[in-house]
């Protein structure tokens, strides 16, 4: 496995705020969109399921209790997170693998999963790690499987109002727009990349969007080793 002395970005921005994380999620509305979110994956009962940037696993829950023939791993870098996510599935009385790793190495066998899940994760990723964390997927996603993403999501196109300018000075959004998203899925290889919905929270401040892309073209996925090399 990767090793896990890299740097990362907590969930909830500092390891001191952790504690806080679950409750103001909450407060901002996220559970609907989650609920929302896994209703476009249509899982199935023999579905083996990814969830990157687990945290404290409330997504990983959440698809344990509406489908609870579901096998389902979470994986996150930040082992604060990772051990409170552990204590809500053991009170939850149920079972989910919790690994600590990060997405861009994914530490999983090729076609493993059938459905990988990217919750409000992705602008946490930093630039120069982004198609490799989406080449990781695409490795680990078994035919017919997909990516199903959600996150904020930067206007395209900036205002002069005091909102897109607290925006524009956050670096984990400055990459985070629906065309370079979609334009990072298309490069790696994946098999109509779209977005779905979108939506917003936070009394609407704050737009988000949802995205689900197919795995990989073999042609797809050779090409941007090319790249790599």
């Amino acid at each position: 496995m990767e090793n896990i002395q890299r740097g990362y970005l907590p969930a909830a921005g500092k390891k001191w705020t952790l504690p806080l994380y679950d409750p103001l999620v909450k407060l901002l509305g996220v559970e609907g969109v989650r609920t929302t979110f896994l209703d476009q994956a249509a899982l199935h009962t023999a579905h083996r399921v990814l969830d990157i940037g687990c945290g404290t696993g409330t997504l990983a829950l959440l698809i344990k209790r509406l489908h609870p023939d579901v096998e389902v791993v979470g994986l996150d870098p930040d082992p604060d997170a990772l051990a409170r996510a552990k204590r809500k599935a053991e009170s939850a009385q149920v079972s989910i693998h919790f690994d600590q790793g990060f997405a861009d190495g994914l530490p999983y066998l090729d076609a493993s999963f059938d459905r990988v899940f990217s919750s409000f994760m992705f602008h946490h990723v930093w630039a120069d790690q982004r198609k490799k964390t989406l080449k990781e997927v695409s490795r680990v996603l078994t035919p017919g499987g997909s990516l199903h993403l959600v996150d904020f999501v930067r206007p395209e196109e900036w205002s002069a109002g005091w909102w897109d300018g607290l925006l524009r000075s956050n670096p984990q959004l400055k990459d985070n727009s629906e065309s370079q998203i979609l334009a990072l899925m298309r490069q790696v290889g994946f098999r109509n990349p779209k977005k779905v919905a979108d939506g917003s929270i936070v009394f609407r401040l704050l737009r988000i969007a949802y995205y689900k892309a197919s795995e990989a073209t073999s042609s797809g996925q050779e090409s941007f080793q090319a790249r790599f090399r």
